[in-house]
């Protein structure tokens, strides 16, 4: 039977990004993924931005905190130097009745984001042109977002996780747990493994839950939701165009520029069963009625649509950290759609607490509370 240090369930970005540092911190590491490869079904199919105005507090906090990663990644894990972030400026937009709502919510951000500022729709009109002027009440523009190469960061953390000993085993869905009379997690994955472990790290996504039950863990909650998207073409689509997002909630949508066609979505939120996701056509139809309502692009047909599952804790702020009654058993789950963006904070955060570190500077200085995402909180 195998022996390790810190047993990483799940292979997605969240997975990758924590066995990576636990990894280079001296520990023993394996990494379990149920699929034949790693990063199926969300991280795989992300079309993942950095955007420092998307996001609950803790959300933001991380995302900040995250930022030079991207723009001047570790070399170890890197080591072409090249930027993992390509600048991408982010409009929100309101409609009639919402520009209040927009005013609020840049008082809510500015504190981390600066630069974020309220624009006119005519200033708005003059970046994205396809935008309608009268459709515009209001609009926020957050200057300096990225849009990031998210096989490029997966890569690197496994590139480093192998590097400092880590170990990945594909097809090996996690299928039983019990305590040893040392007090170590004895673990049952597919094919008859078997494997010790003193620390337990649950990555495992849109089944986090059903996990923590193999471990007599409480469920906390974690919830699927549905997010679809799909390509649109157009002719002279400008490369440089913002990303814009539309704020209403009961009508969202939002679209970019990507490689020479538009990448659209309805921004759904729909709650889903853990499965292989796939997208709502009834929620691209909407999507694309309030598109060409708000904007001249005029979208007749579609082309490649596809979806991943983005899993949500009841308050929406990610799961790090120790269960409250499971011993040695270690949420890192409830990423909600931001695993991309706070990903190397969030990941260096649930090392520090796995081991018994404070939470790093950088972290701390951005005003983060880590009682905001303990999973205690969710008791």
């Amino acid at each position: 039977m195998e022996d390790f240090d810190v047993l990483v369930i799940g292979g997605g970005i969240a997975g990758i990004s924590i066995g990576y540092e636990l990894s280079q911190a001296g520990q023993r590491v394996l990494l379990l993924e149920a699929e034949a490869t790693l990063a199926y079904h969300t991280t795989g199919r992300s079309a993942a931005t950095w955007l420092s105005t998307y996001g609950n507090g803790p959300v933001r906090a991380l995302t900040a905190a995250s930022h030079d990663y991207f723009t001047a990644p570790p070399a170890d894990l890197h080591p072409d130097g090249a930027p993992l972030g390509k600048p991408l400026s982010l409009i929100h937009i309101a409609p009639d009745g919402l520009g209040d709502v927009l005013k609020t919510f840049h008082d809510e951000v500015v504190g981390l984001t600066p630069d974020a500022r309220i624009i006119t729709a005519e200033e708005a009109h003059a970046m994205v042109p396809v935008l309608r002027t009268a459709w515009v009440e209001a609009a926020l523009l957050e200057p300096y977002a990225l849009e990031v190469d998210v096989a490029g960061l997966h890569q690197g953390y496994k590139r480093g996780l192998k590097a400092h000993g880590g170990e990945i085993r594909t097809l090996a869905k996690v299928d039983g747990a019990e305590r040893t009379a040392d007090g170590r997690w004895k673990v049952s994955a597919s094919v008859g493994q078997e494997f010790t472990t003193t620390y337990v790290v649950n990555a495992a996504g849109a089944w986090a839950d059903q996990v923590a039950e193999l471990f007599g863990a409480k469920p906390v909650g974690i919830e699927p939701r549905l997010r679809s998207v799909f390509m649109v073409s157009a002719p002279d689509v400008d490369p440089h165009l913002p990303m814009v997002m539309s704020i209403d909630a009961e009508n969202p949508f939002y679209f970019k520029a990507d490689a020479g066609q538009y990448l659209c979505s309805p921004a759904d939120t729909t709650p889903m069963k853990p499965h292989d996701a796939k997208h709502d056509e009834l929620e691209i139809a909407r999507a694309i009625e309030a598109i060409n309502e708000a904007t001249t692009i005029g979208i007749k047909g579609i082309r490649t649509p596809w979806a991943g599952l983005r899993t949500f804790a009841p308050d929406g702020s990610p799961v790090i950290g120790p269960d409250p009654v499971a011993e040695n058993f270690y949420w890192y789950a409830g990423q909600g759609g931001f695993g991309i963006q706070m990903g190397p904070a969030a990941a260096r955060l649930g090392a520090a607490l796995l081991l018994g570190h404070d939470v790093p500077e950088d972290i701390a200085a951005t005003g983060f509370d880590v009682a905001s995402v303990l999973p205690a909180r969710l008791a």
